[in-house]
């Protein structure tokens, strides 16, 4: 399937012929093609911005991931302990867990400049601790998260002319662009749900 840009890291867990595996995965900076293995199930805990994990520092997840290593369909080791593997219900059980545990945290300041606030800190500090915590940079994540806006308000039949206003791109071609690096699509096949299976949630579609 086209795998879409996206400034979150996450962990994955899945089977396939009676085999377990987990992994983190990491931010994309770009559109690519995710495999998907034929017969395998999948569960996946997707974190916010800003967080970031104690054993891999989130900068080395970008444009790639990691293999967790001794996964089993009970259980899988990370950052030294093993964890119980979980199932979609026990997700946010095991994040509390890590959070106790201190292996993930939330960098306050980066929460701060997502909600539009302006900290008390230089602008240099600003964009080192928001590249600590994200691997990105601030405008990496808002050109991001506008194409992938974008690309969901056109699937839900939003005319191009008005995502451009909306989301603020200087003009259709810009739009475009954006569309093709980051998302995978062309305006028209997302109006038209063409291009095959893409890792991105369209749903709207059916509801808009």
């Amino acid at each position: 399937m086209t795998s879409v840009a996206g400034v979150r890291w996450g962990l994955v867990f899945w089977e396939q012929d009676g085999w377990a595996y987990a992994g983190i995965t990491g931010p994309e900076t770009r559109t690519g093609t995710a495999p998907v293995p034929e017969g395998a199930t999948f569960t996946g805990i997707e974190f916010a911005v800003g967080t970031s994990m104690r054993a891999v520092p989130t900068s080395a997840l970008v444009d790639g991931g990691v293999a967790l290593p001794d996964t089993t369909r009970r259980t899988f080791r990370l950052d030294g302990a093993r964890w119980e593997t979980p199932r979609p219900d026990d997700a946010e059980a095991l994040v509390e867990r890590f959070v106790r545990a201190g292996i993930v945290f939330r960098d306050p300041l980066v929460a701060e400049v997502l909600l539009g606030h302006r900290p008390d800190v230089s602008g240099r500090t600003v964009e080192r601790r928001f590249r600590a915590a994200t691997g990105l940079t601030r405008g990496a994540v808002r050109q991001i998260e506008r194409a992938r806006t974008a690309a969901e308000l056109l699937a839900a039949g939003e005319p191009a002319a008005h995502v451009v206003v909306k989301l603020g791109y200087f003009d259709e071609p810009h739009l475009a662009r954006a569309l093709r690096s980051y998302v995978g699509r062309t305006t028209g096949q997302l109006r038209e749900s063409a291009g095959g299976a893409i890792a991105l949630d369209l749903d709207q579609r059916l509801t808009s």
